[in-house]
């Protein structure tokens, strides 16, 4: 498992800023030199001396110096616009417009604030899922992908991109030198190596001298064990790679706002009318059904299917969040395919498509009801929060969905998809789930008995004040395990979350196996 800590906010922070300059450094308009350093080259006389000419700057007239004619007079020469260079004119025809690079600089944002997670929860399976949707932002900062096409596309540059950047990388080295230094760059990586040489060695010695100061350096320090060697060796590699693939994409970023799909072949009015048609009577009938259920008569519905409530609920939780995902799919088909030519065109598509959606909003919400009713009945899990929020973000896009059919454009949906994607991710984080999880669970054991302690117990450190609540001696048989497992961080581990748990956590005494630990789960 991943392990959340403060070394991977540091260590993207370090590597926005430099990509941040590698982009700058590209933008930045080559201008002329100053022209009174480089004068102008001496002209021949090709025709009689010129008469006082009005001065641009005062409009008075400016004498000319007369001088022998034979020999050519030395003026200074001042900038006309044809002499500066525009970041206008060097900057490549394809280049994404300032909109393009604000979406950039969110995207670099929102990557900063998921790796940033790990600095305050402890939950390592949040915190993974949080770098994988840091690689996705990530990508998109570097890459500018806004379109469709453009997105996909951009999610296989990296891995294409570091290996293109080696022998790009190499010439860089070979071929460049410090600006205004005159140091070639292997003499540059000299300095730097006997520098670490130089401070391993001094820190070493200083470290043996006072205890103190041992304990900073070696939380500063690296595992120099053959694991943690391993370890680390693979995270730089794989970091390293990433930040030179991204250097390469800043410094020739690819040309994806062009890759958008033609225009499709308008359906003819009944064939998408009737599919669709069809489908929000289904959607309808299904509807009513659902609001019987959650305005009062449930009791009916339920004896006629011959459930328990808790068995109604668990049973059609997973189906309709699959009718939810196949909706955006068919919404999306017949947005595209639908004719728009005529009034009456137009009106089918905001009439149907919108009935669609407001319709599955009501099944999203009916998902999101069967799965409180499940979670009151079997307890609060990871995967049922996480499936919860999921629901949450698609019910979100269905409102989205609905702007968009109502203005019959949808440019911009596709950013937002990922954008809210991103949104419902940081609101987990913000709602720090395993204590949610673990708040939830010890409220159901003090109204019912019943608790999952194998469960509960296996959380992250983020759980540790929600189990603290528990009486003796669930307390201690929840937190045990968690005392044992809770590891020392170093500066560059340090968490929050585990730094609030560890006071209450140093207090639990460590416990083998107990009979009054082995508790029904009620499950």
């Amino acid at each position: 498992m991943i392990r959340p800590g403060l070394g991977w906010l540091v260590a993207v922070l370090a590597g926005t800023a430099a990509l941040a300059v590698a982009a700058v450094v590209r933008a930045r308009p080559s201008t002329a030199p100053p022209a009174s350093a480089t004068p102008t080259p001496p002209t021949t006389p090709s025709s009689p001396a010129t008469p006082a000419t009005p001065s641009i700057a005062t409009g008075q007239a400016t004498p000319t110096t007369t001088s022998d004619p034979a020999t050519p007079t030395t003026t200074t020469a001042q900038a006309t616009p044809t002499d500066r260079v525009t970041p206008a004119a060097i900057a490549r025809p394809d280049a994404t417009g300032a909109s393009g690079r604000a979406a950039q600089v969110v995207w670099a944002a929102a990557t900063v604030a998921l790796v940033g997670v790990g600095t305050l929860r402890a939950a390592g399976w949040l915190f993974a899922l949080c770098l994988l949707a840091a690689v996705v932002t990530g990508t998109l900062a570097v890459t500018g992908g806004r379109s469709p096409l453009g997105m996909l596309l951009a999610a296989t540059l990296p891995p294409a991109a570091t290996v293109r950047a080696l022998p790009w990388a190499v010439r860089g080295l070979r071929d460049t030198r410090p600006a205004g230094s005159g140091i070639a760059v292997g003499r540059v990586l000299t300095s730097v190596a006997i520098s670490a040489g130089l401070l391993m060695l001094f820190g070493l010695l200083f470290s043996s001298a006072d205890a103190v100061f041992a304990d900073l350096v070696s939380g500063l320090l690296p595992d120099i064990s053959v694991p943690g060697t391993i370890g680390w060796t693979f995270r730089l590699l794989l970091i390293g790679g990433g930040l030179l693939g991204a250097a390469y994409l800043v410094s020739r970023p690819p040309n994806l706002d062009g890759l958008r799909p033609g225009p499709a072949r308008p359906a003819h009015r009944l064939e998408w009318t009737l599919p669709l048609v069809l489908l929000d009577a289904l959607f309808a009938a299904f509807v009513l059904v659902q609001l019987t259920v959650l305005f009062g008569g449930s009791g009916h519905v339920l004896r006629t299917a011959g459930l328990t409530y808790a068995q109604y609920a668990r049973g059609g939780f997973w189906q309709l969040l699959a009718v939810t995902g196949l909706t955006l799919l068919v919404i999306a088909v017949a947005a595209r395919r639908a004719p728009k030519a005529t009034r009456t065109d137009r009106l089918l598509v905001r009439a149907l498509l919108g009935a669609l959606t407001a319709l599955s909003l009501v099944i999203v919400a009916s998902a999101l009801y069967r799965m409180q009713v499940y979670a009151d009945a079997y307890g609060a899990t990871r995967l049922r929060l996480v499936v919860a929020t999921v629901e949450l973000w698609l019910g979100l896009l269905f409102v989205l969905v609905g702007v968009a059919v109502v203005r019959l454009r949808a440019t911009w949906l596709p950013r937002l998809v990922i954008g809210t994607a991103v949104l419902a991710l940081l609101g987990l984080a913000l709602v720090n789930p395993d204590r949610l999880i673990a708040d939830r669970n010890v409220d159901r054991y003090l109204q019912t008995g019943r608790l999952d302690v194998d469960y509960v117990s296996g959380l992250s450190a983020d759980a540790v004040p929600a189990l603290a609540r528990l009486p003796e001696p669930m307390r201690i048989c929840a937190l045990s395990r968690l005392a044992v497992e809770l590891p020392r961080d170093g500066v560059w581990a340090t968490n929050l979350g585990r730094e609030r748990a560890r006071p209450e956590l140093d207090r639990i005494p460590v416990i083998g196996p107990a009979s009054h630990c082995l508790v029904p789960r009620g499950w």
